[in-house]
């Protein structure tokens, strides 16, 4: 039995084969570029030219950088605002030929974490919190997924998150990672009250220079770099279409 899985991102989509038993990839990876614009038609085309590569498949997972309710598309904010109420789930599976899972990008990131990762064993609550162009987040009690989570755009110091703490904001405001991390410190505090998790699982880019940031943040929840890197959507996608054929 094959499962697949694609990660949609706002540069890029990238789709592939996974082995659920090991949680890895279980060939090739192929990657296109995210069109512009990124609207409906355009990526439907680009999620359906993927598919045929990496293979026919029993089960596939998709990742979309936005909420998915039902398998209607609520937010996006990376793309084109005409997915905004289209019903994605129903498109991506007219565009592969068959039935398809369809969730939150950073949910499946966290997914794979939990299962495969940082997050294996551990109980509790556990947050995963992806720093990239934005702040994604994906929220675990006891290993069960609370979907949907907006994390990154909590207020902090009169600011939507993402716009301070983002991997983005350090870039564009050219700030050293020193300063950068006492912004992120900041936001974990904040988040960290809300919360009160046992883990904190930070993803995106930022996860392999931990030794640039991440020892000049001080909080009480324990913090830990992500384990499967660029790979975690592709393989979170597909542990939830996996476990979505077992249930129905």
């Amino acid at each position: 039995m094959t499962t697949v899985g694609i990660d949609v991102g706002g540069s890029g989509v990238k789709g592939a084969p996974v082995d659920l038993a090991a949680g890895d990839l279980a060939g090739e990876r192929h990657r296109v570029e995210t069109p512009q614009p990124a609207d409906v038609k355009n990526l439907l085309t680009a999620v359906a030219s993927v598919a045929a590569t990496v293979g026919p498949a029993d089960h596939i997972g998709i990742t979309f950088p936005g909420v998915i309710l039902d398998g209607v598309v609520r937010t996006a904010a990376n793309l084109h605002p005409s997915w905004v109420g289209a019903p994605g789930r129903e498109l991506f599976a007219e565009a592969v030929g068959q039935p398809v899972t369809l969730l939150n990008d950073a949910d499946a990131a966290g997914i794979a974490e939990v299962r495969y990762g940082a997050g294996k064993g551990q109980r509790g609550v556990i947050l995963m919190l992806t720093f990239g162009t934005g702040i994604g987040s994906a929220l675990f009690v006891d290993g069960t997924l609370v979907p949907n989570t907006e994390m990154g755009h909590i207020e902090l110091d009169g600011h939507d998150a993402e716009d301070r703490a983002s991997d983005r904001a350090r870039e564009v405001e050219d700030l050293d990672w020193a300063k950068w991390a006492k912004r992120v410190e900041r936001y974990l505090s904040h988040v960290e009250a809300l919360l009160w998790p046992d883990l904190i699982i930070i993803g995106g880019g930022v996860s392999k220079k931990v030794d640039r940031w991440l020892p000049h943040v001080d909080i009480r929840t324990k913090v830990v770099p992500a384990e499967l890197q660029n790979h975690a959507g592709i393989i979170g996608a597909a542990a939830a279409a996996e476990s979505r054929s077992l249930i129905g």
